[in-house]
């Protein structure tokens, strides 16, 4: 039987890799280019990923300290990240490149080392070792794609996507209920088109409320990288169309998303697989 753990570090891996090719060669102006997201500069993309990458580490290692992170973010939910983001920015582009590869590799050999069944802390429910790998490769594919409009780099979608997509449609309450809103009673169909042209199904095939579309299409969605607008989605049911006005896959407050017509549209990407 396969390890789910191992298999979505090693796309992990090569989501990572595929930022690095990015910015590895970047000049100081490239690094200092403004992304879609207010105020971050393509540094402070880096800078998060790594942060969030050793904060994960203290969160397999150590969850003591983890706790005491965690107050902090709790005492601070709106300005936190953006700290973290600025401190790391500040480093000299080399150092920040080098220490964002030295930490994503500490954690996927913790994530690899942690034993089956265990539960980590996080700023949510505690997940296992196979969901907090999904969580880092969501925000890396997020923050990459942030650069890659920033940059104006073409990337293509790759079949990684359905890691997204899969935390996309499992956190469908947590839009409801991180906005004060009650989640839908009833299950939902979604059905996507994989970048090679398969199909990704979850829920009941019977289920009242769908959404269908591209899977690259609802992983901008949900990681808030595309306005709806932009995208090529369609919901069948009233929860179903409220849901996707809302989605959102990472954790924390309610996002501000992009606005239409904005980076992260799909016709800035490579058809692929």
């Amino acid at each position: 039987m396969s390890d789910p753990t191992a298999a979505v570090l090693d796309d992990l891996r090569d989501e990572s890799e595929e930022v690095d090719r990015i910015v590895g060669e970047l000049s100081p102006a490239g690094w200092a280019r403004e992304t879609p997201a207010p105020g971050w500069r393509v540094a402070h993309q880096i800078a998060h990923l790594a942060w969030t990458d050793a904060v994960a580490l203290l969160a397999v290692t150590a969850p003591g300290a983890f706790a005491a992170e965690a107050a902090k973010a709790l005492a601070a939910p709106r300005t936190f990240v953006d700290e973290g983001a600025q401190e790391g920015a500040a480093q000299p582009p080399a150092e920040l490149l080098a220490h964002w590869r030295a930490g994503r590799k500490r954690l996927a050999e913790a994530l690899r080392a942690a034993p089956p069944g265990s539960r980590i802390p996080w700023y949510g429910p505690p997940m296992s070792a196979a969901s907090m790998a999904t969580a880092r490769l969501m925000e890396t594919w997020a923050h990459g794609q942030d650069i890659a409009d920033a940059l104006d780099a073409v990337r293509t979608p790759t079949a990684r996507l359905r890691h997204i997509a899969r935390l996309g449609v499992r956190t469908r309450d947590y839009a409801f209920t991180v906005r004060g809103l009650t989640p839908p009673n009833e299950p939902f169909r979604v059905e996507l088109s994989g970048p090679g042209g398969e199909l990704w199904t979850y829920g009941p095939e019977d289920a009242e409320q769908r959404v269908t579309g591209p899977a690259l299409d609802f992983c901008l969605l949900v990681a808030q990288r595309a306005h709806r607008a932009d995208l090529a989605l369609y919901a069948r049911g009233a929860e179903a169309d409220r849901w996707l006005g809302i989605a959102q896959v990472f954790a924390g407050p309610p996002g501000r998303g992009r606005a239409p017509g904005g980076a992260g549209s799909p016709d800035r990407l490579a058809e692929g697989v």
